[in-house]
């Protein structure tokens, strides 16, 4: 027997319509390329949404092509993303920040066959061009006022005459709610990246969970403003939770200085941000630096990499914003855990909250997690056991797009390619990427907690651990330091600064200084590039 309820798809155009209806009036905000602050509210989105969609049919898009952009966080690349999930096309947001080659081979295994961009990326869209063969069409996100005067690129369309000209009337259609809807590629740190092409099924069920108390508590009462990128794995989901319960939205373009973030912060009265750790060490600095103080922010989602101790403790001491540590993944939309507390810690020290505080989080419902060892045996979950995550869940994949590499499922758990311990109360910590974990004398140690305790030097700028050859051990850390302008800071000073904090024969044997390191498309160190860097390094015999 059936149960007797609507049938209605979970299609992302839904989110859209509810807001319009229910929260017309809330506002977006956004800064511009043109340099300007625009204003409008979720019932002129889904107007122009419409007019987007309508231009996109007739310029004779259907449901399943790829429809491509390279834009910051704005209004108009918001429009894409329900105008075209919306007629069942799928939306590809392309990184600018990756080589104009990559760009290029992504965009010819997507097939892309309409680019979208903002007008700050017209020399990396001139770079990769001639080697973009699917993409027919290429449309600038500005006015005709904003137009360049000359480019290499054919035919360029102007996005605000285009849409302009588009009947604003249309009936959102109903199709297969496990229809694709966006196609994100991995940064393909190792190999070529991998397409991950999300459904309107897996987006609305993952915009829900965000929303949740215990994940990112999203509410009409808040003004959020995602400083992850629109181009990296949909701004965490942000775009789509935010008009769902409507929430104020606040887009800061190509402003991501600390300057202008903060000004945006103030002026917009924003109360819930997310991004990753480098950018939040930018925002600190000028705060502290101009003796600031935030107004209105009360909470804050890091994620992309580990959280560093010292950050999440300035955050929640110095100004009052607590930190919402989480974890998940491209191929996983890409929630997957929280560092929300529960009831039984309230009665713990601040000391002990903050240990709980400091892992990754619990899983969020949705997402089923365990930890195996290398034969794939499940490991207990009481904090001390670490082994390989495996995840599943409704917004994990299943293959990736065009089966690149196979089936990527371990008897039906997709395995994250991280290390991780699992306590008693669910909550999970990553000690390290698989490819990135020391085995010294066939024991393993995290780079992680290495790195967050250098982290917590107040002469530290930066820092990372990897392994270096060892004749003995096989492998040992090895600490590389970024130093704060003006630091004086030696060896000695940084494996002092371990003493106490860990076992001892976890210290690294040796710390190199270096002027910066390198850093990934998505904000996330490069180890691969660092052990390459140091494979000649020799550890000192002492």
């Amino acid at each position: 027997m059936q149960g007797l309820m609507m049938g209605s798809p979970l299609l992302i155009s839904s989110l859209l319509s509810h807001a319009e209806r229910h929260h017309g009036a809330t506002e977006i905000v956004s800064r511009r390329t043109e340099g300007d602050i625009h204003r409008y509210t979720y019932r002129d989105l889904a107007i122009r949404a419409r007019q987007v969609a309508n231009a996109l049919r007739e310029a004779g898009v259907k449901p399943g092509d790829r429809v491509a952009t390279l834009a910051w966080n704005g209004y108009r690349h918001l429009e894409l993303y329900y105008g075209v999930s919306g007629i069942g096309a799928v939306l590809h947001t392309l990184n600018p920040r990756l080589f104009p080659e990559q760009i290029a081979w992504i965009a010819n295994h997507a097939e892309d066959q309409i680019l979208l961009f903002d007008l700050t990326f017209l020399p990396i869209v001139e770079a990769f061009a001639p080697h973009a063969k699917s993409i027919q069409r290429y449309i600038v996100l500005t006015d005709r006022a904003h137009m360049p005067l000359t480019s290499k690129l054919p035919e360029l369309g102007c996005y605000e005459e285009i849409v302009t000209a588009a009947s604003p009337v249309l009936e959102w259609p109903e199709f297969d709610e496990t229809s694709a809807s966006s196609l994100c590629y991995t940064s393909g740190t190792t190999g070529e990246p991998k397409g991950v092409l999300y459904s309107h099924r897996s987006t609305v069920l993952h915009s829900y969970a965000a929303a949740l108390p215990d994940a990112l508590n999203l509410s009409a009462r808040d003004a959020v403003l995602p400083v992850v990128p629109m181009f990296h794995v949909n701004a965490w989901g942000l775009p789509y939770a935010a008009p769902m319960v409507g929430a104020k939205l606040v887009l800061p373009g190509p402003g991501l200085d600390g300057k202008s973030l903060y000004e945006l912060f103030e002026n917009e009265h924003v109360t819930v941000s997310a991004g990753v750790p480098t950018v939040w060490l930018g925002l600190l600095n000028y705060v502290a630096e101009h003796g600031l103080k935030f107004s209105s922010m009360r909470r804050t989602i890091i994620g992309g990499s580990a959280c560093p101790p010292a950050m999440l403790r300035s955050f929640e001491e110095r100004y009052g914003v607590q930190v919402l540590h989480a974890w998940g993944m491209t191929e996983m939309s890409p929630l997957g855990t929280v560092g929300v507390l529960k009831h039984k810690h309230a009665s713990l020290s601040r000391e002990e909250q903050y240990a709980v505080q400091y892992k990754q989080g619990r899983a969020i419902y949705g997402v089923d997690m365990k930890i195996v060892d290398d034969a794939g045996v499940e490991l207990p979950q009481d904090g001390i056991a670490f082994g390989n995550l495996y995840v599943r869940g409704p917004w994990v994949i299943q293959r990736y797009f065009k089966d690149a590499g196979g089936d990527p499922l371990v008897s039906g758990w997709f395995p994250t390619g991280d290390v991780a311990t699992i306590d008693a109360d669910g909550y999970m910590q990553i000690t390290d990427r698989s490819k990135d974990v020391i085995k010294s004398g066939g024991e393993w140690i995290g780079s992680i907690d290495l790195e967050n305790i250098a982290m917590a030097h107040p002469g530290v700028a930066m820092a990372a651990v990897i392994a270096v050859r060892h004749p003995k051990w096989d492998e040992r850390p090895l600490l590389i330091v970024v130093k704060k302008p003006g630091v004086e800071l030696s060896r000695a000073d940084m494996l002092q600064h371990y003493e106490g904090k860990i076992a001892k024969w976890w210290t690294p044997d040796d710390v190199a200084f270096v002027e910066s390191i390198p850093l990934g498309a998505t904000g996330k160190m490069l180890k691969a590039k660092l052990r390459e860097q140091f494979k000649d390094y020799r550890l000192p015999t002492i």
